[in-house]
């Protein structure tokens, strides 16, 4: 039984890994030379209730990937306004190690792999075509492609190719595989009428701070400068993604983190008025190094998909991460990706299709983000345990909980204890 997997992000490892453990060949195409996408300049775990979703998803067997961003935390226990119980990995470490894993566990990993397109036999893929030419078989697939990528998107609507660590002109755009499949995307909106979102932050060299900044970073892991009285812009927290971090502190401060690089908080600022700031005279952008105009667009292609994570439409095609719906973040994607990657096993089994219940917050964001997207309004909402509208949501459903044993017995009595450790045959 052979899965295929085209996109190496979070969920796209994270998938690989369930399918893996329940017992699949896997083979992984990223089109990039590296795993983890946005990945690579995240680095923010634990915070508010990705907390809960991280403890519900390593008692339900997904633990490995949150073993390795655990492992290589800076900076653990951090707030930073409206968010709680922050923990900053450094983002220099984390890939090797989850290429390592991958590797380690007999998953083929083909970087410089590029997906242009499938073949289909009535309702089914039946191969994977890459750009050299070449055909990859498989029993069943995931789409772990994402929403971001490709430089017509960002030129058409955004500020134009930023030159971000997805690399487009590198190594081409990203190919939506269930609209190669015949799959109509579902395109995301902004508040203002435009369609997609910015990516919420930039990095910036460490080495490009005052030493006085370097320092207080190391020991505290977050800085927080006033941005200049006429630099304050509200409505631009409006064009980001990043919905948890739209309140007014995001715009009347610089909130800089330390994750390795130093992640800047905001979708981008003129270079020229950043270095007028008080510690930041020398700064440069490394990610995109165009933030001093823009960011990369993303949330262009989610796939309509079942709560089991399988796309409407094609028999044997899976989706996770930000192909699954908009939802912001790495705990998110990994969330997604390890229920697609064991419901494709499940699928080639015959065995009926696993559903995260309500009861944990990892099952009810996957439900409720479908529910959603009925709704008027639903194209323009962005989902995270992290903060804004699903934030709320958990609270109010009292699904957020720091308590480790708490969370242990919520999954235990959900009968899904290890449920992703499970080999299926």
């Amino acid at each position: 039984m052979k899965v295929i997997i085209i996109g190496g992000g979070w969920s796209g490892c994270a998938a690989a890994i369930a399918a893996k453990k329940a017992g699949a060949q896997v083979e992984l195409y990223e089109r990039t030379d590296l795993l983890l996408g946005l990945g690579n300049v995240g680095g923010i775990m634990r915070n508010n209730g990705r907390y809960t979703a991280t403890e519900e998803l390593i008692n339900l067997g997904a633990g490995e990937l949150f073993h390795i961003t655990d492992d290589n935390t800076k900076h653990k226990n951090l707030d930073f306004p409206h968010h709680k119980h922050s923990s900053l990995y450094d983002v220099g470490k984390v890939e090797p190690e989850v290429t390592k894993l991958l590797l380690n566990m007999g998953i083929q990993v083909n970087l410089i792999s590029r997906v242009v397109n499938v073949e289909k036999e009535e309702a089914r893929i039946k191969s994977i075509k890459l750009e050299d030419g070449s055909s990859a078989y498989g029993d069943v697939f995931i789409d772990t492609t994402g929403s971001t990528g490709g430089m017509p998107n960002c030129l058409k609507y955004g500020n134009g190719c930023v030159m971000c660590v997805l690399r487009c002109p590198t190594f081409g755009n990203r190919v939506s595989i269930s609209e190669k499949a015949g799959v109509k995307d579902v395109l995301s909106e902004r508040y203002d009428g435009g369609i997609g979102a910015f990516s919420g932050s930039c990095e910036i060299p460490k080495d490009s701070l005052s030493d006085e900044l370097i320092n207080e970073l190391d020991e505290k892991g977050v800085v927080i400068l006033k941005t200049p009285k006429g630099d304050v812009n509200p409505s631009k927290l409006k064009l980001k993604v990043c919905q948890q971090y739209d309140y007014q502190e995001f715009a009347e401060n610089m909130i800089l983190l330390d994750t390795g690089h130093i992640k800047l908080m905001t979708p981008y600022y003129p270079l020229d008025k950043l270095r007028k700031i008080k510690g930041l005279e020398r700064v440069r952008f490394m990610d995109p190094y165009s933030g001093g105009r823009g960011n990369s667009i993303r949330y262009l292609a989610a796939a309509p998909r079942g709560n089991d994570m399988a796309v409407t439409g094609v028999e044997n095609l899976f989706c996770a991460g930000e192909k699954s719906g908009f939802f912001i973040g790495h705990t998110e994607a990994i969330c997604t990706g390890s229920l697609a990657g064991h419901n494709s096993v499940r699928f080639l089994l015959k065995l009926p299709l696993l559903l995260l219940p309500d009861s944990l917050c990892t099952g009810d964001i996957i439900s409720y983000a479908n529910h959603i997207l009925s709704t008027p309004e639903g194209k323009k909402v962005k989902l995270s345990f992290s903060g804004s509208v699903y934030f709320d949501r958990m609270n109010s459903l009292g699904l957020y909980s720091i308590n480790n044993e708490e969370i242990k017995n919520r999954v235990k009595s959900s009968g899904l204890e290890n449920i992703f450790n499970k080999r299926l045959f």
